[in-house]
């Protein structure tokens, strides 16, 4: 009995998929564990404070520093299709202004627990809202710090000229990690200022 000459074809066209994105996705598939958790935390303990400031008297709509982040995510991707257009100065523009972004939001971040700590009187261990939220913030603000030294290690790769136009796949899989931190934003935006508030 012979195989259909499309079925073959259709064989012989699939491969495995490189470690690398192998690797990235099981790491995403972990961290939104971790991320799913402390949210659940989060919505769970919501009005559960009896003292201390509350999320609606403190917290406001953080939208200048959400566009930011959720603009890098459109930067990065003009950023990897001028890598495989072999625009390297093109790439290099796109990919210095993903970091700046992710930068602007750190910082934005950076002056509003400022505020809360300093004006609004809001810790960590002021009550469980305060536990809750910077305990989720600042799981998020980590992993951008992390894509923000891995996006900076491959900048400064790019400009002296270890990275080559061949290497457009492992910029993908780290690419991956990035979107996967500005999108777990919009969970974490929807739950602590939006449903939260």
């Amino acid at each position: 009995m012979t195989t259909p000459a499309h079925g073959h074809a259709a064989d012989s066209d699939w491969r495995l998929p490189s470690r690398g994105r192998v690797g990235m996705f099981s790491l995403i598939l972990a961290e939104s564990a971790i991320f799913v958790i402390f949210v659940v935390a989060y919505v769970y303990n919501i009005g559960r404070s009896t003292f201390g400031p509350q999320p609606r008297q403190v917290l406001e709509l953080p939208i200048l520093n959400t566009i930011f982040l959720l603009s890098s995510s459109g930067t990065i991707l003009m950023a990897e299709r001028a890598l495989v257009k072999r625009a390297m100065a093109a790439f290099i523009a796109w990919w210095a202004l993903t970091i700046a972004l992710g930068a602007i939001f750190l910082l934005g971040t950076a002056q509003e627990w400022h505020k809360l700590i300093t004006k609004d009187g809001l810790t960590i261990s002021t009550n469980l809202f305060g536990t809750t939220f910077y305990s989720l913030v600042g799981l998020h603000a980590s992993h951008v710090i992390v894509g923000l030294v891995m996006l900076s290690a491959v900048l400064v790769f790019t400009l002296l000229g270890a990275l080559k136009p061949e290497h457009t796949e492992k910029v993908e899989v780290l690419a991956l990690y990035w979107h996967f931190v500005d999108w777990v934003w919009v969970v974490v935006f929807s739950v602590v200022y939006v449903i939260g508030r």
